[in-house]
Protein backbone atom coordinates (compact mmCIF):
# COMPACT_ATOMS: atom_id res chain seq x y z
CA UNK A 1 0.00 0.00 0.00
CA UNK A 2 2.88 2.09 -0.68
CA UNK A 3 1.76 2.94 -4.14
CA UNK A 4 1.61 6.66 -5.41
CA UNK A 5 -1.39 8.19 -5.18
CA UNK A 6 -3.50 10.39 -7.78
CA UNK A 7 -6.12 12.74 -6.58
CA UNK A 8 -7.78 13.81 -9.85
CA UNK A 9 -11.34 15.30 -10.53
CA UNK A 10 -13.30 13.69 -13.56
CA UNK A 11 -16.25 14.96 -14.89
CA UNK A 12 -16.86 12.42 -17.64
CA UNK A 13 -15.96 8.85 -15.60
CA UNK A 14 -14.56 5.99 -17.31
CA UNK A 15 -15.82 2.81 -16.79
CA UNK A 16 -13.43 1.37 -14.82
CA UNK A 17 -13.98 4.64 -12.69
CA UNK A 18 -17.47 3.96 -12.59
CA UNK A 19 -17.09 0.79 -11.01
CA UNK A 20 -14.31 2.03 -8.46
CA UNK A 21 -17.09 3.93 -7.42
CA UNK A 22 -19.82 2.12 -7.07
CA UNK A 23 -17.81 0.02 -4.51
CA UNK A 24 -16.99 2.94 -2.69
CA UNK A 25 -20.87 3.42 -2.37
CA UNK A 26 -21.72 -0.14 -1.58
CA UNK A 27 -18.29 -0.48 1.11
CA UNK A 28 -19.60 2.79 2.47
CA UNK A 29 -23.55 1.24 2.62
CA UNK A 30 -24.50 3.93 1.25
CA UNK A 31 -25.75 1.89 -2.07
CA UNK A 32 -27.10 -1.70 -1.99
CA UNK A 33 -25.98 -4.74 -3.98
CA UNK A 34 -29.22 -4.06 -6.84
CA UNK A 35 -27.42 -3.97 -10.18
CA UNK A 36 -24.93 -1.30 -11.06
CA UNK A 37 -26.36 1.85 -12.39
CA UNK A 38 -23.26 3.17 -14.70
CA UNK A 39 -25.80 6.12 -15.94
CA UNK A 40 -26.64 7.25 -12.27
CA UNK A 41 -23.04 7.57 -11.65
CA UNK A 42 -22.32 9.78 -15.10
CA UNK A 43 -25.23 11.63 -13.71
CA UNK A 44 -23.38 12.32 -10.17
CA UNK A 45 -20.42 13.26 -11.44
CA UNK A 46 -21.82 15.56 -14.33
CA UNK A 47 -24.33 17.00 -11.70
CA UNK A 48 -21.41 18.14 -8.91
CA UNK A 49 -19.44 20.93 -9.23
CA UNK A 50 -16.76 19.22 -8.35
CA UNK A 51 -16.05 15.44 -8.19
CA UNK A 52 -12.62 13.98 -6.74
CA UNK A 53 -11.51 10.45 -6.87
CA UNK A 54 -8.03 8.94 -5.22
CA UNK A 55 -6.26 6.50 -6.97
CA UNK A 56 -3.52 4.00 -6.14
CA UNK A 57 -2.25 2.22 -9.21
CA UNK A 58 -5.06 3.19 -11.23
CA UNK A 59 -7.64 2.12 -8.99
CA UNK A 60 -10.44 4.45 -6.89
CA UNK A 61 -9.77 3.65 -3.51
CA UNK A 62 -11.18 7.10 -2.17
CA UNK A 63 -13.67 10.18 -3.68
CA UNK A 64 -15.64 13.18 -2.05
CA UNK A 65 -17.39 15.54 -4.29
CA UNK A 66 -19.46 19.02 -3.72
CA UNK A 67 -22.59 19.99 -4.90
CA UNK A 68 -23.51 24.26 -5.70
CA UNK A 69 -24.93 26.71 -7.47
CA UNK A 70 -21.38 27.77 -8.43
CA UNK A 71 -21.90 31.35 -7.15
CA UNK A 72 -22.36 31.37 -3.81
CA UNK A 73 -22.71 27.96 -1.44
CA UNK A 74 -21.70 24.22 -1.75
CA UNK A 75 -22.05 21.11 0.26
CA UNK A 76 -19.39 18.66 0.58
CA UNK A 77 -20.70 15.19 0.65
CA UNK A 78 -19.69 10.92 -0.23
CA UNK A 79 -16.35 11.28 1.25
CA UNK A 80 -15.14 7.74 1.65
CA UNK A 81 -11.94 5.71 1.46
CA UNK A 82 -11.79 2.50 0.87
CA UNK A 83 -11.53 0.55 4.73
CA UNK A 84 -8.04 -0.95 3.48
CA UNK A 85 -6.61 2.71 2.90
CA UNK A 86 -8.33 4.78 5.83
CA UNK A 87 -6.29 5.93 8.39
CA UNK A 88 -3.56 7.42 5.87
CA UNK A 89 -4.98 11.04 5.92
CA UNK A 90 -6.47 10.30 2.11
CA UNK A 91 -10.02 11.35 3.90
CA UNK A 92 -8.22 14.81 5.13
CA UNK A 93 -6.57 15.63 1.69
CA UNK A 94 -9.99 15.54 -0.44
CA UNK A 95 -11.31 17.73 1.97
CA UNK A 96 -8.72 20.06 1.67
CA UNK A 97 -8.42 19.64 -2.16
CA UNK A 98 -12.58 20.34 -2.70
CA UNK A 99 -11.93 23.28 -0.44
CA UNK A 100 -9.12 24.66 -2.66
CA UNK A 101 -11.34 24.20 -5.94
CA UNK A 102 -14.54 25.77 -4.28
CA UNK A 103 -12.31 28.50 -3.57
CA UNK A 104 -10.85 29.00 -6.24
CA UNK A 105 -14.23 29.53 -8.00
CA UNK A 106 -14.77 32.07 -5.10
CA UNK A 107 -17.66 29.49 -3.35
CA UNK A 108 -16.56 30.28 0.47
CA UNK A 109 -20.17 28.97 2.34
CA UNK A 110 -19.10 25.28 2.55
CA UNK A 111 -21.17 22.82 4.70
CA UNK A 112 -21.80 19.19 4.76
CA UNK A 113 -23.87 16.57 6.83
CA UNK A 114 -21.43 14.68 9.41
CA UNK A 115 -23.06 11.37 8.95
CA UNK A 116 -22.39 8.37 10.96
CA UNK A 117 -20.54 9.96 14.04
CA UNK A 118 -17.89 11.64 11.44
CA UNK A 119 -18.14 14.70 13.10
CA UNK A 120 -15.00 14.74 15.10
CA UNK A 121 -12.75 14.60 11.44
CA UNK A 122 -14.75 17.10 10.35
CA UNK A 123 -14.04 19.50 12.96
CA UNK A 124 -10.01 18.76 12.70
CA UNK A 125 -10.56 20.17 9.35
CA UNK A 126 -12.41 23.57 10.51
CA UNK A 127 -16.37 22.67 10.29
CA UNK A 128 -18.24 22.94 13.39
CA UNK A 129 -22.04 22.94 14.17
CA UNK A 130 -24.46 25.16 12.27
CA UNK A 131 -26.18 27.21 15.33
CA UNK A 132 -30.10 26.59 15.19
CA UNK A 133 -30.02 24.49 12.31
CA UNK A 134 -31.02 21.26 12.44
CA UNK A 135 -30.46 18.42 9.01
CA UNK A 136 -33.54 17.44 7.56
CA UNK A 137 -34.68 14.80 4.91
CA UNK A 138 -37.72 14.81 3.20
CA UNK A 139 -37.33 11.94 0.58
CA UNK A 140 -34.92 9.51 0.95
CA UNK A 141 -34.62 6.61 -2.11
CA UNK A 142 -32.70 3.61 -1.68
CA UNK A 143 -29.91 3.10 -5.09
CA UNK A 144 -30.68 -0.13 -6.51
Amino acid sequence: MNAALEYIFIEVPTRDEISGIIRLYRQQGWWGEGPDDPDHVRCLAAGSHSFLTVRAQAQVIGMGRAISDGASDAYIQDVTVDPRWRGKGLGTRIIQKIIERLEADRIFWIALIAEQNSHPFYRKLGFAPMADSTPMLRFQRPHP
